[in-house]
């Protein structure tokens, strides 16, 4: 049996460890620039179909991430708007089946440190102004600012894609995605007017 000296033993070993983590990195970078190629770069969404994520909480996005990834939300089928896969037909299940949960940490921490960028969209200022009261009484106390403070590891309101709002919405009042409980009395309390002023007024916050 050949003696390998323990010093050079820890050097390859450190080596190897050095390219799994470059290797994993260069993965990671893959996996972003598939999420951008939907979600705009570094998560700014242009797209009315999908929301934005830079700058969003860490812990609601890995909260998400995890429930695809288990389907425990609903993953309606898409295809990719940019990119080499442009046209391709897929769903949000398909694209984290794989993901271990340090990838979905690292996403996570990633599209946490970039900017919101709220979405410019039109609006009636009376309705928002219905909307605005709606939000007050029932969503301010979980979505602080208009729906904007990261802190609350909430999901963003305010300039989010107004048509992705209301699925969301819809989903929820229909049971088929999952909500705290806290958050339960509130949906239910919102009728289809409720609904489309608060969407408006999400879409007038500056």
């Amino acid at each position: 049996m050949r003696f390998v000296p323990r010093t050079l033993t820890i050097a390859a070993f450190a080596a190897a460890m050095l390219g799994l983590g470059a290797a994993h990195a260069a993965d990671l970078a893959k996996v972003q620039e598939t999420c951008d190629t939907c979600h705009g770069k570094d998560g700014a969404s242009t797209d009315p179909e999908y929301p934005s994520i830079g700058g969003i909480s860490r812990k609601y996005m890995e909260f998400n991430l995890e429930d695809y990834k288990a389907r425990k939300r609903p993953c309606p089928e898409t295809t990719f708007r940019s990119g080499p896969s442009k046209g391709k037909k897929t769903d949000m299940c398909e694209l984290t089946k794989d993901l271990s949960n340090g990838d979905i940490s690292a996403l996570a921490k990633t599209y946490s440190g970039k900017k919101f960028v709220k979405m410019t969209q039109k609006f009636d200022p009376a309705l928002a102004k219905k909307g605005k009261a709606v939000h007050e009484e029932n969503c301010e106390k979980c979505h602080a600012n208009d729906g904007t403070d990261v802190k609350d590891d909430a999901g963003m309101l305010a300039g989010q894609s107004t048509p992705y709002l209301r699925k969301t919405l819809q989903e929820y009042k229909a049971g088929k995605r999952k909500m705290e409980q806290k958050m339960q009395p509130a949906i239910e309390s919102l009728d289809a007017a409720a609904i489309e002023w608060l969407l408006n007024y999400y879409a007038s916050v500056k």
